[in-house]
């Protein structure tokens, strides 16, 4: 089969209803970054940043996924199909994606202050403080915050190296290191680009179809599927 990979960014799941990641003011649902996506919030102010992420989770539980989601989801009839995506929801995984890494965390699970490897399901979408991991420390929203490392990056951009199909979708590519991973596929790859506004890109072989996830995603698979 052939392997088609994915990289998927906000815009799909703001389709949803999902708010993205930063508005064009710099501020996250009216939050300045600094205050909700560091390291150094949770130190400062733990209960406000704990907070932050129960209303994002509760939100991610309340979304559904849309056409995009569930069209990508079809594409495994007939393909390999691997989705590394920015999105810290588990709206892939609910429309039936099978192979899905997250980038940035997944804001339904919890992690250990001192151990992030240490991750745990989350029951609901309330996180709350005096909640422990095995080694006594405050769980946390399972989610990399500016300053920490990208743990999935390396594994990420080994997938883009075997891709014989690559789409971009949804994605503004000005967030680093998961913008570097277009520079992982090969050259003569072919690769799409679905977006409303068609950021910059480095290079200009990329098939562009300026339309919204929820129409560009569902036309591209279906010419993919007759294929």
């Amino acid at each position: 089969m052939k392997h088609i990979v994915v990289l998927t960014g906000a815009g799909i799941s703001a389709e949803s209803g999902l708010k993205t990641f930063r508005d064009s003011d710099g501020l996250w649902e009216g939050y300045n970054i600094a205050d909700v996506a560091t390291p150094e919030a949770w130190d400062w102010n733990p209960v406000l940043v704990q907070e932050f992420y129960n209303m994002r989770r509760k939100a991610v539980l309340e979304a559904k996924p849309n056409d995009a989601h569930y069209a990508l989801a079809k594409l495994e009839e007939k393909y390999k199909v691997t989705i590394i995506t920015q999105n810290i929801d588990d709206l892939h995984e609910r429309a039936g994606s099978t192979d899905v890494i997250h980038l940035h965390g997944i804001i339904t699970r919890s992690q250990s202050s001192k151990n992030p490897n240490l991750t745990y399901p989350i029951d609901g979408w309330e996180l709350k403080m005096g909640e422990l991991c095995e080694l006594g420390s405050q769980l946390r929203a399972h989610v990399v915050w500016f300053g920490e490392a990208v743990p999935m990056i390396e594994e990420a951009a080994r997938i883009c190296t075997t891709a014989e199909l690559f789409i971009l979708v949804g994605s503004s590519l000005a967030v680093y290191p998961a913008a570097g991973l277009i520079n992982y596929i090969g050259r003569s790859v072919p690769k799409y680009i679905i977006d409303p506004k068609i950021p910059y890109l480095p290079s200009d072989n990329f098939i562009k179809i300026e339309e919204k996830a929820t129409v560009g995603i569902p036309l591209l698979i279906n010419e993919l599927l007759k294929d």
